[in-house]
């Protein structure tokens, strides 16, 4: 069950709830990324090839070792059955429809004295994509990062992942990679591969910009090569956070707590509510449907310790409340979903009304899941079109136009004690003074 807390205005009780989850990266951990970091920026191949061996048992001895193959694509797009193939092609298709609309274009603006000022806006070349091992397998994830990617322009898309001593990547993640056009997928993740595509090896080149989610130790070593290359951000335990009113039905708001609660035991589950009858039901659903799901103990121990049930006195305390927190998924669950939009200010994907649960959106709803997580909806997005791309502007001013700005420029470069940009201005217009 569920703690029920009433809200007394102040959101810091609620906030040590979350606070308490969050993973402190030791300093042993930023040791042992930073050591094997520097193992393969120095040794390049030769220490790619030991830590593939040391923590997955990869036997790596040549350099077409770490590609997935042609003959391994087919393969594994024969043993997809196709209805699951349709599923990716329809996910893909919906993942389309929404992220087409943030493609960017370049811009010019042209003024009658000459000037022409603008802005370009380019792909990233090449980008990679980390795809979890071990037990985690999420084809959703593949499709998510590598869409968004493709629709901005990016050149060309390296998928990573970790694989087992016999060498082969699961069947739907190479589907996934195939359905949303990855160019190459390379057999190595970890630490490691992070730093293999980070710095460059000699048998794998430098990446521009990693994205895709993983362990403690991978998210450490993408914030540890932040400024080598770009990263997408530094994600934490998932999170959902739902607004109901007194006509909310029970059974769905408890669903929803607990498909985020089965992800992990450090994931958050909150409700806000301005109806105690409907915190009470709600516990009492938990239970009940707590009972025949797999995961259960995994659920029952996230909501414990990350959960709970928060009364208000109004709606829009609800939604000051969900502002401060900032949650990865908010979902609105009142009669009338729309008019709460404007007020919500910090959450990194909004779900409206009851038949638009979050596990929709980690899918197949056509919004990206790779999101915002502790608090950071305050000043992050969600993944799109526009984590794929750069911006360069341009100027261009006539001579005459120049010399209208001439003595404000060299005024305000004086005054910074930077004489050198004020001459770069005054030379221009020496011969016009003799």
């Amino acid at each position: 069950m569920l703690k029920i807390i009433q809200y007394t205005g102040d959101v810091f009780e609620i906030e040590n709830i979350l606070q308490s989850r969050k993973e402190n990266v030791s300093k042993k951990v930023n040791e042992d990324v930073q050591a094997i970091l520097e193992d393969i920026q120095c040794n390049k191949d030769e220490a790619l090839m030991k830590y593939a061996n040391q923590f997955d048992g990869y036997v790596i001895e040549k350099q077409e070792d770490l590609f997935v193959t042609q003959d391994e694509i087919e393969e594994a797009m024969n043993e997809i059955d196709d209805d699951y193939l349709r599923i990716l092609q329809r996910t893909k298709k919906q993942i389309t429809d929404f992220h087409q609309n943030q493609v960017d274009k370049s811009w010019s603006m042209y003024k009658d004295n000459g000037v022409m000022l603008g802005q370009i806006v380019r792909p990233i070349a090449r980008v990679g994509l980390y795809i979890p091992g071990g037990t985690a397998l999420y084809p959703s994830t593949v499709l998510m990062n590598a869409i968004p990617a493709k629709l901005a322009g990016v050149k060309e898309l390296v998928a990573f992942t970790p694989v087992k001593a016999n060498g082969k990547v699961d069947p739907k993640l190479i589907g996934a990679a195939k359905v949303c056009g990855v160019d190459t997928i390379v057999k190595v993740g970890g630490v490691h591969g992070v730093g293999a595509l980070a710095y460059g090896t000699k048998w794998l080149k430098k990446v521009d910009k990693i994205v895709g989610p993983g362990n403690l130790y991978v998210a450490t070593a993408k914030k540890q090569c932040y400024g080598v290359v770009d990263i997408d951000m530094i994600a934490g335990p998932s999170e959902v956070l739902i607004i109901a009113d007194e006509n909310a039905n029970p059974k769905y708001v408890a669903a929803d707590l607990m498909s985020q609660a089965e992800h992990d035991v450090l994931a958050s589950s909150i409700l806000i509510t301005t109806s105690k009858e409907l915190a009470n039901e709600v516990n009492k659903e938990i239970i009940r449907q707590m009972a025949y799901l797999n995961r259960k103990d995994i659920i029952e121990q996230s909501l414990n310790n990350y959960g709970g049930i928060i009364l208000v006195d109004n709606l829009l305390t609800a939604y000051q409340v969900s502002n401060e927190l900032a949650p990865e998924h908010l979902e609105i669950l009142i009669d009338q979903p729309m008019e709460a939009l404007p007020y919500i200010e910090n959450a990194g994907s909004i779900f409206l009304g009851q038949h638009s649960p979050e596990p929709l959106g980690d899918y197949m709803s056509g919004t990206n899941h790779v999101l915002p997580t502790g608090g950071t909806a305050k000043f992050y997005s969600a993944l799109g079109v526009y984590d794929f791309v750069k911006y360069s502007s341009y100027s261009y001013y006539p001579k005459p136009v120049l010399e209208t700005f001439k003595e404000d420029v060299i005024a305000f470069a004086n005054s910074e004690g930077l004489d050198g940009h004020a001459n770069s201005i005054a030379v221009r217009f020496e011969e016009d003074e003799l």
